[in-house]
């Protein structure tokens, strides 16, 4: 009997996404979203911006409560996480951090609304993430709430697992185009390698899953040590984030990622010993816990300790 392609799996990336023979790509988390507004809880205020309704790139803004006409308060341009494949800027999982923080940091919030694989292959979404970086950074920008109250002196780069790869990839790029971003929040970054280090699994099955994953998303990719992924492959890319002031790297215990993002963390502190950065640095480590888990139990300790560093970090 023949296979149904709608319900033949050629690629099973179990539990956030399936790929059929058919062509049908199902999402299977990250589908949920919630319309932008006033926040009940914190105050904070949200709309969507598009920025190029040609392709749909969009952002989320947020806006704390009470802010008097005359303050001008940093910018954080954010980028969600989820493989590049799931997610978006409108999920409430981002929509309930971004409301926190901003409240609690008093601080501007862009959250970008990329094109997502495999519908928009890798570059396509580090092209989209620029072109909102560019369009909040241009002193020039066509929403008010960023030209009134924004300082662009105080220009943050964060996100995620994905979103803290783009991150950093973005602030590589800025220091080549001239533009300056104060400081990059990473949390949980998903870089890799193609050579295991650390406690990183190195069951070839295993580790070939994560390949495939890099693959899937960017078909042009160079393999497992594109810069892109890893940082570490190119030493000239990587000390472009010198020209940021500050860098501030959160991993967790259990989370497979977590030696990559120390690894990172520790070529900084080398570029400070070695008098090759003059920036600032810290490191974060969630004991007992697993990736993005401040994403899922907010109210945690841990997720509510981590919220108060990211806070303080933010000036």
């Amino acid at each position: 009997m023949e296979q149904d392609p709608d319900t033949t799996i050629v690629h099973d990336f179990f539990p956030i996404a399936r790929l059929y023979k058919s062509g049908r790509f199902e999402r299977m988390l990250g589908t949920e979203t919630v319309s932008a507004g006033t926040d009940p809880t914190t105050g904070v205020i949200s709309k969507d911006v598009p920025v190029n309704p040609t392709t749909g790139v969009s952002a989320r803004l947020y806006l704390p409560p009470n802010i008097h006409s005359d303050t001008k308060i940093p910018i954080l341009v954010y980028f969600h996480g989820g493989g590049f494949i799931i997610e978006t800027a409108q999920s409430p999982t981002y929509h309930n951090y971004l409301n926190s923080l901003v409240s609690k940091a008093n601080i501007i919030a862009v959250s970008v609304e990329y094109r997502r694989a495999p519908e928009h292959p890798l570059p396509v979404a580090y092209d989209d993430c620029w072109e909102v970086l560019a369009w909040t950074a241009s002193g020039s920008s066509s929403d008010d709430w960023i030209s009134e109250y924004g300082d662009l002196t105080h220009l943050y780069l964060g996100g995620d697992s994905a979103g803290a790869n783009v991150a950093h990839n973005l602030a590589v790029k800025a220091a080549s185009e001239g533009i300056k971003i104060k400081g990059l929040v990473l949390c949980h970054p998903w870089f890799w390698g193609s050579k295991p280090i650390g406690k990183e699994d190195t069951h070839p099955e295993n580790r070939e899953k994560g390949s495939l994953l890099w693959m899937f998303i960017f078909p042009g990719t160079t393999g497992l040590d594109d810069p892109l992924l890893n940082p570490m492959a190119s030493e000239e890319r990587l000390e472009k984030v010198f020209k940021c002031d500050k860098v501030f790297v959160t991993v967790a215990e259990k989370d497979g990622l977590k030696d990559r993002g120390r690894l990172y963390y520790e070529k900084l502190v080398e570029a400070i010993a070695n008098g090759k950065w003059e920036g600032e640095v810290k490191f974060y480590e969630a004991e007992g816990e697993d990736h993005v888990f401040y994403l899922q139990n907010p109210l945690s300790d841990k997720a509510v300790e981590m919220m108060n560093i990211v806070t303080k970090f933010i000036d």
